[in-house]
């Protein structure tokens, strides 16, 4: 559709805009119409009828930054207000601080109608963590002079590294560290030196004395003046006597002939007469020598076992069942020896020697079971090397004297000795443990062994070559001059099982962790 307008003279000018206006006013209005509803549809776009992406903003505690904003700020909002602040310092610009390591977001409305989306992360201060790594460090260098040790920080874990010369370097490397937060030890720690060899020289003397002297007399008769009998005092075996029985004479059973044994057949009259006197020297002496590490428990034994019956419960058949079990006698030595900051050695030392005693012993169900003489201690003393202490001792003496007589007989002047037995028994025991620590070395290597001197020699051997190893003399070994803690560690730690089965102990081992610290430190 066209349309057309002619006006050609210039004071009808106004006439003929009139004239054109009332013409097109019909059609434009259509075209009016949607123009502004495209303008409306672009205003609602830009007031955030879609979404925006948000932005980053990256924060350090401790420190700001200024948002800018095109168009002048109506409201800020901050998501946590515990980890940032947002202050408006003009209508297009907000100031955000940083106040604690979080994550949180920011929003800003702008006046007309716009908003602006922020995701803002706060990060810890590094002045902070790296002021308490340099006093940490110092805190190192102080208490630990000499020694290589590097502390670093690493998203709030705190790694020491470098090399110490001991685990009591190491250990308390860890714990200056640990006093920062979350620590993990990455320290070497130089190869320790092989532990002190400690030999104990035990001396065990004995000696043991005793004199016993016994005197008594039994009488009996066998018809003696038609009289038939046996005085005795009871101490000592008297004389069994059997009476006539028909054609049988009375008969004299002797089970301890004692002595003297006297005997009248023209008067039917005897006597067993008890005189005796017997010394007895008992020496003992042992010298057991042992050797052990620092802090490491050794044992020694020389001897034997003897068995001994033991009855168990009785069985169905009303019997009882005897079972052998066997017992230790001899020499035994235990101890254990640590070498204390002083310079001493503690020694925890328990000597014993034992032996067969068949004179006091008993016979159960036919089986012979001696007796067991035992001399032990249990003690701990402190001295320095080669040094010596008389750690038990001894002196016993004992005097038994035992008196028997017939009454009345036996208190007769000069007569009544005849109806007395008497026995005296004195004993003597001395015993002396000397103990001496000495530290030694390895004997080096091609230096001449002790030897012991056999009386009598052996044969010669049949094969003259000495039995090695093949290639001994080119296997190297050159072990590390340094190995991680944690390696070390494991190795202290299987020396103490293997001590463990020894004796019952239990060292807790330093963590190589610490827990995580808290975030706000």
């Amino acid at each position: 559709m066209k349309i057309k307008l002619r006006c050609t003279a210039k004071p009808q000018s106004f006439l003929c805009l009139a004239r054109f206006l009332g013409s097109a006013l019909p059609f434009a209005l259509p075209v009016v119409g949607l123009t502004l509803l495209f303008l409306s549809a672009g205003a609602q776009e830009r007031r955030g009828t879609v979404p925006q992406t948000p932005q980053s903003l990256d924060l350090i505690v401790g420190k700001s930054l200024l948002v800018d904003s095109i168009h002048p700020m109506e409201r800020v909002s901050v998501g946590l207000g515990g980890f940032a602040e947002a202050t408006a310092v003009s209508p297009s610009e907000v100031l955000l601080s940083g106040k604690a390591p979080g994550e949180t977001s920011l929003i800003i409305w702008q006046d007309d109608g716009s908003k602006l989306y922020y995701d803002v992360a706060v990060r810890p201060s590094r002045f902070l963590a790296e002021n308490r790594v340099a006093l940490a460090d110092r805190q190192l260098k102080e208490e630990l002079p000499g020694q290589n040790i590097q502390l670093s920080l690493e998203d709030d874990t705190f790694f020491l590294r470098g090399r110490v010369k001991d685990m009591t370097s190491a250990e308390r490397a860890y714990s200056i560290a640990s006093t920062l937060g979350k620590a993990v030890n990455l320290l070497y720690v130089d190869i320790p030196q092989p532990e002190a060899q400690i030999l104990l020289k035990v001396k065990f003397a004995s000696v043991d004395r005793n004199i016993s002297r016994q005197i008594g007399v039994n009488l009996f008769s066998t018809g003696a003046a038609n009289t038939l009998g046996s005085i005795s005092t009871g101490q000592f075996n008297p004389p069994g006597l059997t009476m006539p029985t028909g054609a049988n004479p009375a008969a004299v059973t002797l089970s301890d002939a004692l002595n003297v044994f006297l005997f009248r057949p023209d008067l039917d009259l005897g006597a067993t007469i008890k005189l005796l006197e017997s010394r007895g020297l008992l020496e003992v002496l042992a010298e057991p020598n042992v050797m052990a590490q620092n802090g490491k428990p050794a044992s020694f034994v020389a001897g034997g076992e003897f068995p001994y019956p033991v009855v168990q419960g009785s069985t169905g058949a009303g019997g009882a069942a005897v079972t052998i079990q066997f017992r230790e006698f001899g020499v035994r030595l235990n101890f254990i020896p640590t070498i204390t900051p002083r310079g001493s050695i503690s020694l925890r030392v328990a000597p014993e020697v034992s032996a067969l005693d068949f004179t006091h012993g008993l016979t159960v169900n036919g089986f012979s079971v001696p007796a067991i003489t035992v001399r032990k201690l249990d003690t701990a003393v402190e001295l320095n090397e080669g040094q010596s202490f008389a750690i038990g001792g001894l002196l016993d003496n004992r005097v038994t004297d035992s008196l028997e007589k017939v009454p009345f007989l036996g208190d007769l002047p000069i007569l009544g000795k005849f109806f007395q037995s008497k026995s005296r028994t004195k004993e003597n025991t001395e015993l002396l443990v000397i103990v001496t620590p000495e530290l030694v070395r390895p004997i080096p290597q091609g230096a001449p062994l002790p030897q012991l001197k056999y009386t009598i020699p052996f044969m010669d051997p049949n094969t003259p070559a000495d039995m090695t190893t093949p290639g001994k003399d080119t296997a190297t070994f050159v072990p590390p001059s340094s190995i991680p803690v944690e390696t070390l560690l494991k190795s202290l730690q299987a020396e103490s099982v293997n001590a463990d089965q020894s004796r019952p102990i239990a060292a807790p081992l330093a963590p190589m962790v610490s827990p995580a610290a808290d975030p706000k430190r």
